[in-house]
């Protein structure tokens, strides 16, 4: 697998997801270098960006946006087949610039013990995680989360 250790500035395309193990991952956008010379229908790269770093899971997990300018050091693997993102393993990050519209400000996520759930001003509904980033459902508001909670630990014995 063809691999090198390279920094790259682009704009996130979504709101970072919390992954496996205390991951987090993300799309990064980014144009080409000689974009003035392509044609004005000449598609974007995308890269698929994952840290396991806590500072820089927390910082994206908290304070990065869609359309956040970043600047991401790390290695960056060729995508399998053609078509397919690449992927960078991020072991550093800066903020270039940020969003023009704040979209995490309405939002908040907050941990219940082996859980994470993330609260959105604009819904009722509620996303629950396991800590580790597996889905396990969605609650129909915050008063129904400790029984999400408490279904899912009772049909896998107890295991987040």
């Amino acid at each position: 697998m063809d691999t090198k250790h390279c920094a790259v500035d682009g704009w996130v395309d979504a709101i970072p997801a919390p992954g496996p193990r205390g991951t987090a991952t993300f799309d990064l956008i980014v144009r080409p270098a000689d974009i003035d010379v392509l044609p004005d229908d000449a598609p974007d790269t995308v890269i698929t960006c994952t840290s396991g770093d806590p500072r820089i899971t927390h910082k994206l997990l908290t304070g990065i946006q869609p359309g956040d300018l970043l600047r991401v050091t790390g290695i960056l693997v060729q995508p399998p087949a053609p078509g397919e993102p690449a992927r960078l393993t991020v072991d550093a990050l800066e903020v270039l610039d940020t969003a023009l519209v704040p979209v995490l400000q309405s939002m908040v996520m907050d941990r219940y013990g082996d859980y994470c759930v993330i609260f959105n001003a604009d819904r009722d509904q509620v996303p629950v995680f396991t800590a580790l980033g597996q889905w396990v459902g969605l609650a129909d508001n915050p008063d129904t989360i400790a029984t999400l909670i408490d279904i899912h630990e009772r049909v896998n014995g107890g295991d987040a």
